[in-house]
């Protein structure tokens, strides 16, 4: 091999050594963050979850309360309460009606959270703090939005794991021709994968 074939040679493997090297730090890094958004995509279900929960408690609360005060209600309008017990079973009913009113607040501010209830309506508190709850339908939403990124990380390192493979195969390869070909795929492939990796990192950066 001539000096100037030498030399061709060593430029191309210096500068495909360093593509390379862009592109497994932008995988490193792609992988890292899938890894973490990963965990936070099952910390929002269970989280979700969680909420729906406390939200059904609520419900049934409700629900018990509500049966109560209909039930001291048509036993009022039945005639079926002496006269001098009336007051004191009123006073029950406005503490039922004051309880039934509070627990679908609270429901509401479970279901859709507190940021968006306004605080007007805060009346769930979360460690003795008010405005504090995060809504079931929030974590839903930010659990949507974590799978579409999670998948997003999945097409970027596919992307980036090919580059990677065109760009070894491109160092070993003897014929010019051929071996631009696998230089190129490696730089298509390399920069979709980067591509599809800052897009998740901007759908993650629009839910905060």
């Amino acid at each position: 091999m001539s000096d100037a074939a030498e030399e061709k040679e060593k430029r191309f493997e210096i500068w495909c050594g360093l593509v390379l090297a862009v592109f497994a730090a932008v995988l490193a890094v792609t992988d890292l963050a899938a890894g973490k958004y990963g965990d936070d995509e099952l910390i929002a279900h269970n989280e979700k979850n969680g909420a729906y929960l406390w939200y059904q408690s609520k419900g049934i609360k409700e629900t018990l309360v509500e049966g109560q005060r209909d039930t001291l209600k048509t036993l009022v309008e039945a005639g079926a309460i002496r006269p001098e017990q009336l007051p004191a079973i009123q006073t029950m009913i406005g503490t039922l009606d004051t309880d039934a009113s509070r627990y679908g607040k609270e429901k509401k501010e479970i279901l859709l959270g507190s940021a968006t209830v306004g605080q007007e309506n805060w009346v769930q508190d979360v460690g003795g703090e008010m405005g504090k709850v995060t809504g079931a339908k929030e974590w839903e939403a930010k659990a949507s939005v974590l799978n579409d990124v999670g998948d997003l990380f999945d097409v970027a390192t596919f992307f980036l794991q090919l580059c990677l493979v065109a760009g070894a195969i491109s160092l070993i390869l003897q014929i010019d021709r051929i071996r631009w070909t696998f230089f190129g795929a490696m730089v298509l492939l390399g920069l979709a994968g980067a591509a599809y990796s800052v897009r998740a990192f901007l759908a993650v950066g629009a839910i905060g």
